[in-house]
């Protein structure tokens, strides 16, 4: 399996910041389709609290999948910058 980076690490605070490469842009459209999609239905087809809830794990499932693979895929991993090496 390729170990290449798929996003690069954030200049300042934790996370992920910008893609790399097309890997990295494809999982940025699916996370941003897959979320338009799951709300787009929940709003079309439930009503009451059942779409509250629907749209709190339509938006949650794609961001916890995108934040794993990001995570993963981030040169450097995931932890706090400062701008101190800048």
């Amino acid at each position: 399996m390729d170990d290449k980076p798929w996003f690069r690490p954030r200049v300042l605070g934790y996370g992920a910041g910008l893609p790399v490469c097309w890997q990295g842009w494809a999982v940025v459209a699916g996370f941003v389709s897959a979320t338009l999609l799951g709300v787009r239905l929940t709003i079309t087809y439930l009503t009451g609290d059942l779409r509250h809830i629907a749209l709190i794990a339509a938006v949650a499932v794609p961001l916890g999948v995108f934040g794993a693979i990001a995570r993963k895929k981030t040169e450097g991993g995931w932890r706090w910058r400062d701008g101190s090496h800048l």
